[in-house]
């Protein structure tokens, strides 16, 4: 047998095949679980779980951001554009925010209104019940636009590469077998599946990478990244793809990433997804139930900091790999083939990687642990909408209802979501690389979402109509900015046209530049629309104070260690920024 084979071989076939019952095994067990739970429990034992280790907390957090974007769009923007894209993935030091910071909001809140929130709960605190209902409405038309429809179809081309499987059956299969383990499994399923996949998803893209620079340096490892430097450097017209910043108006990157604004405009969007999204905070809040504060924060706050360690190496597991796969497409008898002008050709190089690079059985062991991470992370997505769904709006109107009846009401609206995500697609496929696709969709959500939650909690006179002309006007000023890009093909177009000639500057401006000041026009909107309001409530006042009593217990909660810890995040990506500046 051809232990180097560039295909899949029996072996391969046969680990696959033990790996699929061991997931079948493990959705029964989580049925089982379910069923028992649910005997005595409620609906938020389900939605939420129950409290988890640190470490635990931190894999789920770090599995819930994995997904098949990354193992097909983060690997072949990094075969297109290099390390471009690492903005996005460099913010370990971002979700140290949400443990320090936003945790203790978080907390006090629960307290205030005895039970586990929302995102959407808090809007409806601070500001008004409209304001939160349209959070609802916003974070789930983001996972049409951003979750379900982006991990279907990058599951389907990473299934395509590796498995030689017809693209619809890929994206189909996955989402049929996320969709099971999540309707029987629960948050406690997709909790312990996060904490099971994590070392496998690690450890698999870590042999990608350190296999195929070996390759690549034909033996030695080093070699093979002086090698990738090289090739990477000299791409892009000489300009290079090993810069995080593209200042230069000729680089052929700088219409994409302009200048140094790109930090601030991936900055935005991961203040909005780290410490704000559902799909995120859950994974903290769920950890709050019935247990003594100080412990709480301790507990959630120490996951986030582990959260923020392992946020360091997706751009080694997939990105770097995308630019090793681009170096080993121009090295002879490699296997490797790749146009980076054909989006399709690079957002398959991590799966061509598994398939050239690793050996015979290897393969099968890798593709498992990939299978379960998608999985996850797609599971978490459709709990998200359960809970949202269930909690912000059904319960509200269908007051006294069964536990039993808004578990299945929540699994009805995580359909639906599935459904109009599918039906997105298409619309998906023609709108470029499937990465920056990712990203600008979130540029024009994100500005709204960090306005309002911002001043909702750091300023006390920020009216509550004012977060809801902030929510609402600058959600409905994204959609139209989204609906200009799919008839300009995002401002590429030549439009004519009086009407295109006097919003030029609307559809035209470069994304990143249109989301900062998106960001600014909203904060001067909430500020303006504050005088003109009734002032927040006593209640909702109170609801962003801390007392003496608390503040001790937060102070309580840490100590020298997890400042130490956290200083360790913080300096690694100042390493990484300082070595691909």
């Amino acid at each position: 047998m051809n232990w180097n084979s560039n295909e899949f071989l029996w072996l391969d076939w046969a680990v696959l095949a033990v790996g699929v019952l061991a997931i079948v095994w493990a959705i029964y067990r989580a049925i089982k679980k379910d069923k028992e739970k649910m005997k005595g429990a409620d609906s938020q034992d389900y939605l939420f779980g129950k409290g988890e280790p640190w470490y635990v907390i931190g894999a789920a957090i770090f599995a819930a951001n994995i997904g098949s974007e990354h193992l097909v769009g983060l690997a072949g923007t990094g075969a297109k554009d290099g390390v471009g894209m690492a903005h996005w993935e460099m913010q370990g030091w971002m979700i140290l925010i949400l443990g320090w910071l936003f945790v203790p909001f978080y907390q006090l809140l629960n307290n205030k209104m005895g039970k586990i929130i929302t995102m959407p709960d808090f809007l409806k605190f601070r500001y008004t019940q409209r304001t939160g209902s349209w959070l609802s409405i916003i974070t789930l038309i983001a996972y049409v636009l951003t979750k379900v429809s982006v991990t279907a179809f990058t599951g389907g081309i990473f299934f395509e590469y590796l498995l030689g499987l017809p693209f619809w059956y890929g994206a189909i299969g996955l989402i049929a077998i996320t969709a099971v383990f999540t309707v029987f499994g629960g948050m406690k399923g997709v909790m312990t599946l996060s904490a099971i996949q994590t070392p496998i998803l690690i450890i698999g893209s870590f042999l990608v990478l350190f296999l195929g620079l070996n390759m690549l340096g034909d033996g030695s490892i080093s070699a093979g990244w002086g090698e990738m430097m090289r090739v990477c450097k000299a791409a892009h017209d000489g300009f290079g793809t090993t810069h995080m910043f593209h200042p230069d108006q000729a680089d052929p990157m700088y219409p994409q990433f302009p200048g140094y604004v790109v930090f601030l405009g991936a900055s935005i969007i991961g203040f909005w997804y780290w410490c704000t999204d559902q799909h995120i905070v859950q994974r903290v809040l769920g950890q709050t139930k019935g247990e003594d504060n100080t412990e709480v924060m301790k507990r959630a706050r120490r996951g986030t900091i582990c959260a923020g360690y392992f946020k360091l190496l997706p751009v080694f597991m997939f990105l770097i790999p995308g630019m090793v796969a681009y170096a080993l497409s121009l090295k002879t008898g490699s296997g490797i083939v790749m146009d980076i002008t054909n989006t399709h050709d690079t957002d398959g190089a991590f799966a061509m990687m598994v398939k050239n690079i690793l050996p015979a059985g290897i393969k099968g062991i890798v593709t498992i642990g990939f299978i379960c991470a998608l999985v996850a992370s797609l599971a978490a997505f459709f709990n998200s909408c359960a809970t949202l769904f269930t909690e912000d709006f059904y319960k509200p109107m269908k007051k006294g209802m069964s536990e039993a009846h808004y578990v299945f009401v929540g699994r009805t609206a995580t359909v639906v979501v599935v459904i109009l995500g599918l039906l997105w697609m298409p619309v998906m496929m023609s709108m470029g690389n499937l990465y920056s696709y990712l990203q600008d969709i979130q540029s024009l959500i994100a500005p709204a979402m960090v306005a309002v939650f911002t001043l909702g909690i750091f300023s006390k006179k920020i009216t509550p109509k004012a977060g809801e002309w902030g929510l609402i006007g600058g959600f409905l000023i994204g959609m139209v900015r989204l609906l200009t890009n799919v008839l300009t093909d995002s401002g590429k177009a030549a439009m004519d046209g009086a009407f295109w000639d006097a919003t030029a500057w609307f559809w035209q401006t470069n994304w990143l530049i249109f989301e900062c000041w998106l960001l600014v026009f909203i904060v001067l909107l909430m500020v303006v629309v504050s005088f003109f309001t009734p002032a927040p409530t006593k209640a909702q006042v109170e609801a962003i104070t801390f007392t003496g009593d608390y503040r001790k217990q937060i102070r309580e909660s840490w100590g020298v260690w997890d400042v130490v810890a956290t200083l360790g995040v913080i300096i690694c990506c100042a390493c990484f920024y300082a070595y691909f500046w």
